[in-house]
């Protein structure tokens, strides 16, 4: 094999490179990627148990080291900071005073709602903007799995088309169409080919595998979201009655 590869033109051996870097960049990629969506699929149900278990945030927040890696954990730490500062910002209620007027009794408590509406928004982005940065972090360098599925079919096909015209330029040359004389080269065309195969169908496998496996967590990620953000109202409004 490796004899057959020494006596490749340098234009087909410059194409097989570019082949075997992509073949082997997207299979890198791969097990990277199932490894690190695994691992954080893991951790984040790990969490989750810890949660619900738990439901005290200021505590949940004091183990967070224990769940490093976990999507979900990374997303209830920014919640919960924003919570946290919201809460700090409210002003402690006073007595009410009864020679006080209407008007700015009302106008005090549309005012405090709509701080109470400004926060609970500050809090849902906050927690968009964590999943989003996951959701980023989790797709990093799948673009080159793309990438690889829907280049290396046109780069081996550029090689089989070198060398057909290697194997007619031979044929002009010596007059002859022998097999001696065409299939060199129409071997030269047709490996070049089958490497791009190689290197495009394992990487469109790899990934619409690893974005399957990605929309499920984030669909996680965002189920929580929503619970968060629940558990936060409910608390909120009880602690105004």
């Amino acid at each position: 094999m490796s004899s057959y590869f020494a006596h490749l033109s340098p234009v087909i051996m410059g194409v097989v490179g570019i082949l075997v870097f992509f073949s082997l960049g997207s299979w890198a990629i791969m097990a990277w990627k199932v490894f690190q969506i695994g691992f954080a699929r893991k951790r984040s149900r790990e969490f989750l148990d810890y949660f619900w278990e738990t439901k005290d945030f200021a505590e949940i927040e004091r183990g967070l080291a224990e769940y490093e890696g976990s999507p979900i954990a990374l997303v209830f730490r920014e919640g919960f900071h924003e919570t946290k500062n919201f809460l700090d910002e409210q002003p402690q209620s006073e007595p009410q005073v009864a020679s006080l007027e209407a008007k700015p009794a009302i106008k005090a408590a549309n005012t405090k709602m709509s701080a109470g509406v400004s926060g609970m928004d500050n809090i849902s982005r906050s927690l968009h903007k964590a999943a989003w940065s996951e959701e980023d972090r989790l797709e990093r360098n799948l673009s080159f799995l793309a990438t690889t599925a829907s280049v290396t079919p046109f780069i081996g096909l550029f090689g089989t088309v070198w060398g057909i015209m290697i194997a007619f330029g031979n044929i002009g040359q010596t007059g002859s169409t022998s097999l001696d004389v065409v299939a060199p080269g129409i071997s030269e065309a047709l490996i070049t080919t089958a490497i791009g195969l190689a290197a495009a169908i394992p990487a469109v496998i790899g990934f619409n595998y690893l974005q399957g496996r990605i929309k499920a967590l984030v669909s996680e990620i965002e189920g929580f979201s929503s619970d968060f953000l629940n558990i936060v109202q409910k608390t909120i409004a009880a602690q105004r009655q």
